[in-house]
């Protein structure tokens, strides 16, 4: 009998555009003769599956069912394709948990933690994993500017720390406009992580479980047109994305054994995507993504395909790993 399997997208942040899309991918290469695929849209006032006819039926937030042509759909699993909250950061997992409903990412501390970058650079240094320096600044704090500098020095990002896609992330170049870029910052979240600049070349290492071993895909070499690795970079085609990485095969082996270790350290589950910058010769963590992107063109999609990996099988492995759990 076919698995019933919702699609959780969208969700309540700025990365609202960008799930649907990858939920809409999920959708298109899903097995078919394995599963029944519904496309749930989770909105903050509305939870509700688009049928094939762009018909919204409400999903009962009791116990996560819908009721389509008076037949009552009862999902056996999740598959979480959103970025950003609830579904990144432990609400839309905790909620499941509650009412027993498998779903293919990570459990709900694991989100929570690594979708709050202070915290995740905080449990991850006794492990020997190297970071960028960091000054650390909540929502009503002044900007100690000649403190921040002292200790990050310039050029520096000033970043969000819960938020995804580059969204509230400003280099700064120059003190002045250190303040104006924190405000930036704000609007995404309460809290602000400032790094210092790293100089080197950046990749992103897709570590994924897939048929019951924990598998580092290829490593992707990112190369954009901008400053940094921003919005336009990730979703308008201005940057390059090399797979596999011009590194070197000890780099290449080095930077996935790290993301293999965070991954088993964090007993994370399902398709997660960390980056990294080299500089001077060494692998810096930068984050963790639990609900990567899923499109066609995004990173860890292109990673599986230079592995031999289909997003029909990709998509397959994660729900099936989901309901051995």
């Amino acid at each position: 009998m076919k698995k019933n399997i919702a699609i959780a997208m969208g969700g309540y942040s700025s990365e609202f555009r960008i799930s649907i899309n990858s939920g809409n991918v999920v959708y298109k290469n899903l097995d078919r003769s394995l599963y029944e695929p519904y496309r749930v849209h989770i909105m903050r006032n509305e939870w509700f599956v688009v049928t094939d006819n762009d018909t919204p039926y409400p999903i009962n937030k009791s116990n996560f069912t819908v009721k389509i042509n008076d037949k009552t759909i009862v999902f056996d699993c999740v598959f979480n394709t959103i970025h950003g909250t609830p579904g990144e950061n432990g609400l839309l997992q905790a909620y499941l948990e509650l009412i027993g409903i498998p779903q293919t990412s990570c459990g709900f501390y694991q989100a929570a933690l690594t979708f709050n970058k202070r915290d995740l650079i905080s449990v991850l240094r006794p492990y020997g994993i190297k970071t960028a320096t960091n000054y650390f600044l909540d929502k009503g704090d002044e900007v100690p500017v000649d403190e921040i500098i002292e200790r990050v020095g310039l050029p520096c990002f000033v970043k969000a720390n819960k938020a995804g896609s580059s969204f509230g992330v400003t280099k700064v170049k120059e003190a002045e406009n250190l303040e104006r870029a924190t405000l930036v910052a704000l609007k995404e979240d309460d809290e602000v992580i400032i790094e210092s600049f790293l100089d080197g070349t950046e990749v992103s290492v897709g570590v994924i479980t897939y048929k019951g071993e924990v598998l580092a895909l290829p490593v992707t070499e990112i190369v954009s047109e901008n400053e940094f690795f921003d919005y336009e970079a990730k979703y308008l085609g201005k940057s390059q994305e090399i797979t596999p990485a011009r590194l070197t095969e000890e780099q290449t082996l080095k930077v996935q054994n790290i993301s293999k270790m965070i991954y088993s350290k964090l007993k994370m589950k399902g398709l997660t995507r960390s980056e990294f910058i080299f500089h001077n010769g060494e692998p810096h963590f930068i984050e963790m993504n639990t609900t990567p992107g899923l499109s066609e063109a995004s990173i860890l999609p292109q990673q599986a395909e230079k592995a031999g990996i289909s997003l029909k099988e990709l998509f397959g492995s994660a729900i099936e790993a989901a309901l051995v759990r």
